[in-house]
């Protein structure tokens, strides 16, 4: 068919634009469009539909129907739809649009747009698979991990866009109407991407507490030692909910009020916990500024200089970025004699306090609990004290303090590489942290039941031989090892996952921040030392982010230990004076009973109407 010679139809010539090959990721100052655009939806592509596949296929086979009346109604979750398949739409709209505009169609719109269409199509179909059908196993609330892992990469990919500012080849400079419409597709991808991110933290569409406590109340948690999983809640709660009260039950326990010597410690402890923040700032400085002197044919005393002040810097920073250093050491030599403060105080008050109750309160009470709480509070004091105080706020205050130093010493897109790089591994390691309890849950359960079958076998050894048994219970034995080990080898394999995140969003982040560093290197904006201060700071930080995960279940645990132990200071004196009760006064020293009755439990009385006299000087025994 003949085609009018007014009207130019588009046309496939090459994947990416003239001039730029795929191979090409930095380019103009920004991201190579043909490279950026293959790589985010070829990464969303695969989690939505490799992991989304596989988590659609363990619903279908392990999960159950949620009953509806279990089911929230949420126009939340209708937003979360909505939005999904608006975003999978605009794609389709983007490539429409970009064919229509241009003569020279590259490859890579059409292969973006039918993968991001694709991506958030296969999105939205999980999120209605995870709103109808659940794992009845899962013990955790909440959207699954591929939903958040991909919300999480979407919103940061829009994020990655501002690192290609000063690029012409984006949208940013407003020069045609084509780059005022590519802003407008970014930004309702990314007001889109990111509603859906925190909204999918709130998972509002879903059960707001697990599916296998709403089915059964009753049911005890293996690993919470008897405690009732809707008692306390704490199992299925995270650790952070109602932060700010429990940090104020701490607060009296750390500091010592009646010793001014263990408030100067205390003192002296948080000075020197800033000291190591801020040595942690030098000790890449003064890396980058050895590296430049000796690029840069410095004196032998500067040199000499500048060295000696690292390695001062090194030693009081230890090997393990402040783990082991002089400075930490004393810090925790000087916290001893805190930390036993606080736990002598706690047992001394509790002890005192369980003193004070009641004798029908001591009788309804199990002394192994009770003394199980007050071992378990005292020691999750310590250790609440120890990883919030000098773990948990530090390493924020490090990220705080990395991220103003690059936006003031470097530029703005590396406090964004650090800033996203740091959220993305935080969130991701507590999501995924959450996630992999229910298999170490399971794994301890399978442990028992295979060591219960072992020790009733082996006790009941003439029952086994009286019915020639042995092969049945060396069977069954087998049976309950192989389930043990399956349930094994999803936990190491969830903690393979959760490293092997971690390392991505390292090795992602380093890569990111290297390449612009390098190419400012290149442009001689920046010196060679500068590069070597981004990796050395980045590896710095990464540090103590490997314990993180521990950091979050230790504090979980700890809170639940503790708030046990609170539970007991709760409990209320049923003997006690009255508030204007006047002193004892003897006088003749006689003591006389008229009618009285007694009882520890209301209908179990041990004295009814007794009256009796004691005269000075006798000895009267009931």
């Amino acid at each position: 068919m003949p085609i009018s010679q007014g009207k130019i139809m588009p046309e496939l010539r090459s994947y990416c634009e003239p001039g730029v090959s795929m191979q090409r990721v930095w380019t103009d100052n920004g991201f190579a469009p043909c490279f950026f655009f293959t790589l985010v939806p070829a990464v969303l592509g695969t989690l939505a539909v490799l992991l989304g596949t596989f988590h659609c296929i363990c619903f279908a086979r392990y999960g159950t129907s949620i009953e509806s009346r279990y089911v929230p109604r949420s126009c939340l979750y209708k937003l979360q739809l909505v939005l999904s398949v608006l975003l999978g739409l605009q794609a389709l709209v983007w490539m429409t649009f970009r064919v229509v505009q241009d003569s020279l169609v590259p490859g890579y719109v059409v292969l973006c747009g039918c993968l991001y269409a694709l991506a958030w199509g296969w999105a939205t179909a999980l999120l209605r698979v995870e709103r109808k059908r659940v794992l009845v196993m899962d013990r955790t609330r909440g959207h699954s991990a591929v939903l958040l892992l991909y919300w999480t990469a979407a919103f940061v990919a829009e994020n990655l866009a501002f690192v290609s500012w000063e690029s012409p080849r984006w949208w940013w400079g407003f020069e045609n109407p084509e780059q005022l419409v590519e802003f407008a597709f970014w930004l309702f991808r990314y007001v889109c991407s990111g509603t859906l991110f925190f909204i999918g933290l709130k998972a509002p569409g879903l059960p707001r507490r697990p599916y296998s406590l709403l089915i059964n109340e009753d049911e005890r948690d293996v690993e919470s030692d008897g405690q009732p999983l809707l008692g306390g809640a704490a199992q299925s709660q995270s650790a952070w909910i109602d932060f700010r009260r429990k940090v104020r039950l701490l607060l009296p326990y750390m500091w010592p009020s009646g010793s001014v010597v263990l408030q100067l410690l205390v003192l002296l402890c948080l000075g020197l916990l800033g000291a190591e923040r801020a040595i942690n700032v030098f000790v890449p400085i003064y890396y980058k500024n050895i590296v430049n002197d000796l690029t840069g044919g410095s004196p032998w005393k500067t040199l000499a200089t500048t060295v000696c002040i690292y390695v001062l810097l090194k030693f009081l920073q230890g090997g393990g970025a402040g783990s082991s250093g002089f400075v930490s050491n004393v810090r925790t030599f000087l916290w001893i004699r805190v930390q036993q403060y606080t736990g002598r105080v706690v047992q001394v008050r509790l002890f005192a306090h369980l003193h004070s109750l009641s004798l029908r309160w001591h009788l309804q009470r199990r002394t192994g609990e009770v003394l199980r709480s007050i071992d378990r509070g005292t020691s999750s004091i310590d250790s609440l004290l120890s990883y919030i105080v000098f773990s948990i706020f530090p390493t924020i205050a490090d990220i705080v303090i990395a991220i103003i130093y690059f936006i003031s010493n470097f530029n703005a897109w590396f406090g964004l590489i650090v800033f996203v790089c740091m959220a993305l591994y935080l969130t991701l390691t507590v999501i995924i942290t959450e996630w992999r309890t229910k298999y170490r849950r399971e794994m301890n359960t399978q442990d028992n039941n295979a060591k219960a079958k072992a020790v009733d076998s082996l006790l009941n050894f003439e029952t086994v031989k009286y019915y020639n048994a042995e092969e049945y219970e060396v069977g069954r034995f087998e049976e309950a090892i192989l389930k043990y080990q399956s349930l094994e080898w999803l936990t190491n394999a969830s903690l393979a996952l959760l490293n092997q995140t971690q390392n991505l969003i390292i090795g992602a982040g380093l890569l990111a921040g290297s390449l612009l560093c390098a190419y400012f290197v290149s442009e001689g904006k920046f010196q060679v030392g500068d590069y070597v201060l981004f990796g050395t700071y980045i590896i710095q930080l990464y540090t103590p982010l490997n314990w993180f995960g521990t950091y979050y279940r230790v504090i979980q645990r700890s809170f639940i230990d503790m708030e046990s132990m609170f539970k007991l200071f709760d409990e209320e004196e049923e003997v006690k004076d009255d508030v204007n009760a006047r002193a004892l006064q003897y006088k003749r020293g006689e003591i006389e009973f008229e009618n009285v009755s007694f009882s520890y439990i209301e209908g179990k009385e041990i004295l009814k109407d007794v009256s009796f006299t004691v005269l000075p000087g006798q000895t009267v025994a009931l």
